[in-house]
């Protein structure tokens, strides 16, 4: 039976959620015993947020990584020093409960790992991407969608990167059976990114003035704020599940304008929108994507509609837009210098300006 305190407190936070209040309101609940959890990598963009949760929720953590890149993570983290590519040493003869592959884009590091691990670990979790399912020929894809195993277009560098990462989730898949699971994330979004292509809306729009929003009126977009996704590769592991996942959010569909109004909304008001719907004039200016917004056509024509249907029925959750843009920008003035002064955005201000004169200039 609950305490009083836990009763008033899941009445509170139910009453809370009834009234479209975070998502985060409800208390979690505790896993239902302690995992041994090993990460492969663990101090880039996906790994330190899944490390603390994990943590947080009193499992114990052993990451494996080259020892090139540092990050801030909880006592008592075990580190291991290797290399993916045949320096695996440090893993042999050890035993884990799950394993975390959330550093592989190549098959042979995938192979190397799964044959040495499948008797040492009891599921492996490989993070793949939406990108598997590329050429996005037609809408809606869903993880019964075929994915493509062999490159037809050798100059072709997304074909690549989703073969790639497809026959990654094989290598899992085959060798792990029923243990295996896989999740394809979106784009991957907030603090930490370590691409430069999310933190661009909010830096623009904390700078204000004219903002040039690309896209026509029913672009969809997607994004997954990498802690929702951390915390739900977490709770597959815990729950014990198996196969594939579509990790895409947000939970209903969102076009772009609703996301640049949203994003605006929670960073600075006073900027002013200014659309540019007509692919053919901003494709003359260079400007063809701006994550979460990409020009579709062509081989992107059913980009950004993965369905994530099973894995919101599995748990997968989603925190307010407006916290995910308003912490991206609270975390970008800790990156180095170098970076946010030349940062590789996708729309130069020099563009973006030349962009908007030709576009008025248009009438």
């Amino acid at each position: 039976m609950p305490t009083r305190r836990r009763f008033l407190a899941l009445a509170a936070a139910l009453s809370a959620t009834a009234c479209n209040s975070r998502p985060r309101a409800v208390p979690p609940e505790e896993p239902a015993r302690p995992l041994d959890l090993l990460i492969l990598g663990g101090t880039g963009f996906i790994g330190p947020h899944l490390v603390r949760h994990a943590v947080a929720r009193g499992h114990r953590v052993t990451i494996f990584t080259r020892g090139r890149r540092q990050a801030e993570l909880p006592d008592g983290v075990v580190r291991l020093v290797g290399d993916r590519d045949g320096q695996l040493d440090a893993l042999a003869g050890k035993r884990w409960d799950v394993v975390v592959d959330d550093s592989a884009t190549r098959p042979a590091w995938v192979e190397q790992s799964t044959q040495l691990l499948k008797d040492q670990v009891g599921r492996y979790l490989f993070t793949s991407s939406t990108g598997v399912y590329y050429p996005y020929l037609q809408r809606g894809a869903d993880e019964s969608w075929p994915v493509r195993l062999d490159p037809t277009d050798p100059e072709d560098g997304s074909e690549a990167y989703g073969v790639a990462k497809a026959r990654c989730e094989r290598e899992v898949l085959q060798t792990f059976g029923e243990r295996g699971l896989v999740v394809r994330p979106t784009y991957i979004v907030g603090p930490g990114d370590t691409t430069d292509r999310f933190p661009y809306w909010p830096v623009r729009l904390q700078r204000g003035g004219d903002v040039l929003a690309p896209g026509r009126r029913d672009d969809p977009v997607q994004l997954v704020d990498v802690r929702d996704l951390a915390e739900f590769m977490l709770k597959l592991l815990e729950d014990g599940r198996s196969g594939v996942y579509n990790v895409a959010g947000p939970r209903e569909p969102l076009t772009m304008p609703q996301f640049l109004e949203a994003a605006r909304a929670a960073i600075n008001p006073a900027a002013n929108l200014v659309w540019v719907d007509d692919y053919a004039f901003l494709e003359a200016h260079g400007i063809v994507d701006a994550v979460p917004w990409v020009m579709l056509k062509g081989n992107d024509l059913g980009h950004m509609s993965a369905r994530n249907d099973r894995a919101v029925a599995a748990g997968l959750r989603f925190r307010p837009l407006a916290d995910t843009v308003r912490d991206t920008l609270a975390w970008w003035p800790t990156v180095p210098a170098e970076r946010r002064d030349a940062p590789e955005f996708a729309i130069k201000p020099e563009q973006e300006a030349q962009a908007l004169a030709d576009w008025r200039a248009r009438g």
